[in-house]
């Protein structure tokens, strides 16, 4: 009975030193496991990849809308108060500078200057009398005695006297007859009439706020536009620009600049620029929108970096440089786009490598090896 008891101990001690055998070789297995995660997981060196900045000087083209106007344009109204006798033109009809329009009638005003007239002629006649007199009493003291010194003084008094009555009423003569002038309305230059206002028997003159023609020059035009900040710097005299208007779809039209406003509008920040565009034969009309194409370059080089390059965040927008293993994150101003390119405006130098695509999460300082 013992020695059976005794031989059924042996396998189970056998067992639990197989058991104690197999946990132990577990634990080593998982230590080594771990070892190996823990190498296999150590940081590896970060690399990110970059593009050196470019200083450069492009030319870039841009399209901006615009507008054509007539180079002259006037509102035509009466100098004097009159009735209208006579209209020669109507709207659409193209007039030469000079051309008569209308012409107005105010019979008040011929008898004015049929008064003038007269007055004018009495004072040359008084006038001419006075110098006759006084040229006898100038023969007269050539004998001595003949005429006392106080007679031939109060003789050329007299004449001056009349001599300035005379010139008088010849300026009022004048007056009137110019005033008559004014009741023929005419062109004041090449154009064409796009509005009539009144019709035969009205009143027209000083006292009319609305006038009686409206007139543009149709043979040349202003093309005008307003060119954002940004590009201001670039214009330069002499501009070439292309142009098309939606009215003539598939034509292309050119102009050179002709003159700037020399300040930028305070109110949208932009320098309007104008562009005269010749148009002999009408082919363009004035109050058409346009849609014109500059080509304009800096006068100076700038840094230009990959779009994709920038990065816009909420607080702002940044380049991420890479220099000497250190990453800086440098605030910049966008400037003009030229296909995959970005002009930026910020504190860079020509040497410095940009993050090819930077992000929020890349820390910057040092990166560690």
């Amino acid at each position: 009975m013992y020695q059976r008891i005794i031989k059924n101990k042996k396998p189970v001690a056998l067992l639990a030193m197989a058991t104690s055998l197999a946990w132990v070789f577990t634990a080593c297995s998982q230590n080594n496991n771990q070892q190996e995660q823990e190498q296999n997981t150590e940081v590896k060196p970060v690399s990110y990849p970059t593009a050196p900045i470019q200083f450069i000087n492009p030319e870039y083209e841009i399209s901006v809308p615009a507008e054509l106007r007539p180079y002259e344009q006037v509102a035509v109204y009466a100098k004097v108060t009159g009735f209208v006798k006579q209209l020669n033109v109507d709207r659409g009809d193209r007039v030469r500078k000079g051309q008569l329009l209308a012409v107005l009638e105010a019979p008040e005003m011929e008898q004015q200057y049929l008064s003038d007239r007269s007055v004018e002629q009495k004072a040359y006649s008084d006038y001419e009398y006075a110098k006759q007199a006084y040229d006898r009493l100038v023969d007269a003291s050539k004998t001595t005695g003949a005429v006392a010194d106080i007679e031939l003084d109060r003789a050329k008094s007299a004449m001056e006297s009349a001599k300035s009555s005379y010139e008088a009423s010849k300026a009022g003569t004048a007056h009137s007859s110019q005033l008559q002038q004014y009741l023929r309305i005419t062109a004041p230059f090449d154009g064409v009439i796009t509005g009539r206002n009144v019709s035969v028997g009205a009143l027209a003159g000083t006292g009319s706020n609305v006038p009686l023609f409206m007139m543009a020059q149709s043979n040349k035009l202003r093309l005008t536009l307003s060119l954002p900040e940004r590009h201001a710097s670039s214009v330069k005299q002499g501009m070439q620009a292309t142009f098309t208007v939606s009215s003539q779809p598939g034509k292309t039209f050119d102009a050179v600049l002709s003159r700037t406003s020399g300040l930028l509008d305070q109110q949208d920040r932009s320098l309007t620029l104008e562009f005269d565009v010749n148009n002999p034969s009408g082919e363009l009309q004035g109050g058409d929108y346009a849609q014109v194409k500059l080509k304009l370059q800096r006068r100076n080089p700038s840094h230009w970096v990959s779009s994709k390059s920038v990065l816009n965040t909420q607080s702002g927008t940044y380049v991420m440089t890479l220099s000497n293993d250190e990453i800086k994150r440098i605030r910049v101003t966008e400037g003009v786009r030229l296909d995959t390119l970005t002009e930026v405006f910020g504190n860079l130098s020509p040497e410095d490598n940009i993050i090819l695509k930077p992000s929020e999460e890349i820390p910057e300082g040092q990166i560690k090896k």
